[in-house]
C-alpha cells in the first residue's frame, strides 16, 4: 500500500482522527491497491502506514467492519468492496517478472516522480529531462541474494488516461511502498487495449538476462516501459500479444 499524506491537521478539527483514517483506508481499497477479498495488512503495518495509533487503526477498522467494507475471519482482516474480478493471465503480472518471485523472498516497490531512465524517455515519447512516474521493483530471497530488478517509466498518456496511476504522482517520493499490481488492470478498465512487446536478451558475461517490455494500446500510444534484470541461461527471444479491454 501506498502511504497517504501525513496526518499534519490538529486532532480536535474536522471528524475523530479514525474516522479520517478509515475514509482514507477506504479511498486505497477502492483504488484498487488491495483487490476485493485479499487480506489488509496488519494492524502495526496499517500504524506505520498511516502515522497514528494502533489502537486509531482498530477503531478505523471496525467503521469499515460495521459499514460491511471488510471483514475479518481466521485468515485475518480482508476487503469485502464489490470489484472486477481479476483475469489478467499469470504472463501480464506487474511489474512483469515479480509474480515468480521465490517463496520467502523479500521485496521492496516504490515510486518516483523523475526523469526517466536512459532508453526511455524516447520509447514514451517524453521530452528530454521531462520528468515522469518511475516505478522501481526489487527482490531477493530470504538470504539476501539479489534475485531480480525492473525499472518500469510510465507516459503522460498513461497517467491521463488510468486515474489509479495518477494518483501516485504526489506519493512518489520514492520511500513509500507503491503496489501497483493490478496496473494492467488498471488500463484494461479504462477502455484500454494493451499490446505487449517484450525482447529478451543474455547479458554478455554474465548469468543474467534482460527483458525490456513495451505496452502500447490501440492507438499505438506508448503506455509503459519496463526493464528486468534476472539470473537466466536463455537465447534471445521476442514475443507478442494484444490484451483486449475489459468490457
Amino acid at each position: 500500500m501506498a502511504r497517504t499524506t501525513p496526518h499534519d491537521r490538529p486532532l480536535d478539527e474536522g471528524p475523530p482522527l479514525y474516522r479520517r483514517i478509515a475514509t482514507e483506508l477506504l479511498d486505497e481499497l477502492r483504488d484498487g491497491t488491495i483487490p476485493p477479498g485479499e487480506r489488509l495488512p496488519g494492524e502495526r503495518q496499517l500504524a506505520g502506514h498511516f502515522g497514528v495509533s494502533r489502537e486509531t487503526v482498530r477503531q478505523a477498522l471496525q467503521v469499515l467492519r460495521q459499514d460491511g467494507l471488510v471483514a475479518t475471519d481466521r485468515r485475518g482482516t480482508h476487503a469485502t468492496l464489490p470489484g472486477l474480478p481479476v483475469e489478467t493471465p499469470a504472463s501480464l503480472g506487474f511489474p512483469i517478472g515479480a509474480r515468480w518471485a521465490a517463496h520467502g523472498a523479500v521485496t521492496r516497490a516504490t515510486v518516483t516522480w523523475e526523469t526517466p531512465p536512459p532508453g526511455h524517455a524516447e520509447a514514451l515519447a517524453v521530452a528530454p529531462a521531462e520528468p515522469t512516474l518511475v516505478h522501481r521493483y526489487w527482490s531477493a530471497s530470504a538470504d539476501g541474494r539479489e534475485l531480480r530488478t525492473a525499472v518500469t517509466s510510465f507516459s503522460a498518456v498513461a497517467l491521463a488516461e488510468v486515474g489509479e496511476l495518477a494518483r501516485y504522482r504526489d506519493r512518489a517520493d520514492g520511500t513509500t511502498t507503491a503496489e501497483l499490481r493490478r496496473a494492467y488492470d488498471w488500463m484494461r478498465r479504462a477502455g484500454l487495449t494493451l499490446h505487449h512487446r517484450d525482447t529478451i536478451t543474455r547479458i554478455a558475461g554474465t548469468p543474467s538476462v534482460r527483458v525490456t517490455r513495451r505496452v502500447h494500446d490501440q492507438h499505438d500510444r506508448p503506455l509503459e516501459i519496463t526493464e528486468l534484470l534476472v539470473d537466466a541461461q536463455q537465447e534471445a527471444l521476442v514475443y507478442e500479444f494484444t490484451v483486449p479491454a475489459a468490457v
